[in-house]
């Protein structure tokens, strides 16, 4: 079973008293863009065999919106951190490349 620890209350919560959210970092779009832009937005998600960084949301708990990275191939968890980070924490950037070598995820680098 995922479990994650929520980073605003603390509490590491089983994926039952979660909900996930899709993929973290995206940028938006909305009136005043062009087509193509606001099509790639709803539409082109990453969906990596591997690391993954996702939103979620502490249901059963505080109610708060969080990111996580973690594989999706072994559950691994890399951490968490608060939904307003714009960019994944270096700490959990450094546990991610320490073993995925080379890993990158959009305009991210290890």
């Amino acid at each position: 079973m995922l479990i994650l620890e929520c980073p605003y209350c603390g509490v590491h919560a089983e994926e039952t008293e979660l909900q996930a959210g899709g993929e973290a970092h995206l940028k938006r779009f909305g009136p005043g863009s062009s087509d193509e832009a606001f099509h790639d937005y709803l539409f082109l998600r990453e969906n990596p065999r591997g690391v993954h960084l996702e939103r979620w949301r502490h249901v059963n708990g505080c109610g708060k919106w969080f990111h996580a990275a973690r594989c999706t191939q072994t559950l691994e968890v890399f951490g968490t951190y608060r939904a307003q980070t714009s960019a994944p924490p270096q700490d959990i950037r450094d546990k991610i490349t320490a073993k995925r070598p080379g890993w990158t995820w959009r305009e991210f680098e290890g």
